[in-house]
């Protein structure tokens, strides 16, 4: 399966904490970039990479859904999610060296 850096990010940080993690706490993904995007896109991007990983059925979200659209406040791993964070945390990064 195919996940994003921040997808990833998403996963390794609701592995770290274990419970329910407010969606707050995946914004500090940007702190340190050079240029990170704008408020309101940051906004977009990490409520897309949650209802995708959702729909993976690797997260469950928690907070409102409307008929048009999802207000997701807090997540949490299933036990699919938790296979997958295990095996990123576990995963090395390879070289792209020619052989």
């Amino acid at each position: 399966m195919k996940l994003s850096r921040l997808q990833k990010f998403i996963l390794q940080q609701s592995y770290d904490k274990g419970k329910k993690v407010p969606r707050s706490q995946f914004y500090k993904f940007y702190d340190g970039k050079k240029l990170p995007p704008k408020a309101e896109d940051k906004v977009k991007i990490l409520t897309k990479s949650l209802e995708r990983l959702i729909d993976r059925g690797l997260l469950v979200g928690f907070g409102e859904i409307t008929e048009y659209k999802w207000y997701i406040r807090e997540v949490k791993l299933t036990n699919r999610g938790k296979a997958a964070a295990k095996k990123l945390l576990g995963v090395q990064a390879v070289l792209p060296l020619r052989k």
